[in-house]
């Protein structure tokens, strides 16, 4: 989802330093595809980087932000990664992290943050843009997105 509120904004702002402190370069901000979504893309060396941000005011009920990062939502962001990798033709090895933040809501502090580097991985490690030997199409608003294999 495109972050418009507040502490949403805060949380994105904060998680892209924590990833270019340790020199990851920033990609994309809220990049998506269709109905799929990835908060931050970053690369390094090595690695394309797929972060998932949480922000919150508050650690309700003793959950830290991270921990609401369920396995629908990973699901999702494995499935947005995919289509990115193809898409951009990425040969680099993917790795899925999350970053939870915890914002002041009067003075707009941020009073905790936590990067999960690796936090999860696919069920099945076949996301490479080689990996797909077939065709395959992506509707993106109104236009097909796509590559034939002959």
């Amino acid at each position: 989802m495109f972050v418009t509120d507040p502490i949403g904004i805060i949380g994105e702002e904060e998680a892209v330093r924590m990833l270019e402190k340790k020199r990851l370069r920033i990609l994309e901000h809220n990049w998506r595809m269709g109905h799929l979504e990835v908060d931050l893309i970053a690369e390094n060396r090595k690695e394309i980087v797929f972060v998932e941000v949480k922000a919150r005011t508050t650690t309700f009920g003793g959950m830290m932000p991270e921990e609401y990062v369920d396995e629908d939502k990973k699901r999702r962001v494995i499935a947005a990664a995919n289509a990115y990798i193809k898409h951009n033709k990425i040969e680099k090895t993917p790795r899925f992290d999350i970053i939870g933040i915890v914002v002041n809501a009067e003075t707009k502090e941020i009073t905790y943050r936590h990067h999960l580097e690796n936090a999860f991985q696919p069920q099945i490690r076949t996301i490479t843009s080689g990996s797909y030997s077939g065709s395959w199409r992506w509707q993106h608003r109104g236009h097909t997105i796509g590559r034939s294999r002959k």
